[in-house]
């Protein structure tokens, strides 16, 4: 998963150093990220680094914001499109992501997944911000599934924000194993197993 480039000529360096970051810490990590190497892939001298962010860890914050501005963007995208049934659009999130998986060959997955594993024991700022990024996650995932019980597709009695907590929680799990079996096999086990206790219900 990756941010989108914008046209070329129009990428302030700051914007080019985040895009670089966002690709290389999904697929490494953080700490294995040098500066060095972010650096030479950004085509960027270090004296723009320090004029845009004051240390590593602010250009990390940054990453991550960035990461969830695309993400935020993508699940409005996906979970609010009015012409699909509100938990078709929850499947339609779960084969996109299988794709996306697939395309880079099961080297980066959720770049908020893989901080908080590397990270969130770590420092505290990282990991207020990585846990308000799944919340706002969670929260788009609620209304969703909120429109399909007013809809009639889901029982009214479930509770939606449980239920989008739930499946952010497995959902993340399912890609750390996706990535080291490199299958696409533990999304679609999980994302079958949550909607199936759905339709039990």
């Amino acid at each position: 998963m990756r941010v989108p480039s914008q046209k070329a000529g129009r990428d302030s360096a700051r914007d080019i150093l985040v895009r670089v970051g966002v690709e290389l810490c999904t697929q490494a990590g953080f700490q294995s990220t040098g500066l060095d190497q972010i650096l030479r892939a950004a085509g960027v001298p270090k004296g723009s680094f320090y004029h845009y962010f004051s240390s590593k860890k602010d250009f990390g914050l940054a990453v991550i914001d960035a990461y969830a501005d695309y993400f935020h963007r993508k699940l409005q995208r996906v979970l609010t499109c009015d012409e699909t049934p509100a938990l078709e659009r929850l499947t339609l999130f779960v084969q996109e992501a299988e794709r996306g998986m697939e395309k880079y060959g099961f080297q980066r997955g959720c770049l908020v997944g893989n901080l908080a594993q590397e990270m969130a024991g770590l420092d505290e700022d990282f990991r207020e911000r990585l846990e308000m990024v799944l919340k706002q996650w969670e929260s788009q995932t609620s209304h969703c599934l909120r429109q399909a019980q007013e809809a009639g597709e889901l029982d009214v009695s479930l509770d939606v924000d449980e239920l989008a907590e739930f499946f952010w929680i497995g959902w993340e799990g399912a890609i750390l194993r996706s990535k080291l079996t490199r299958s696409t096999r533990p999304m679609r086990v999980f994302a079958e197993g949550f909607f199936s206790f759905l339709r039990i219900r």
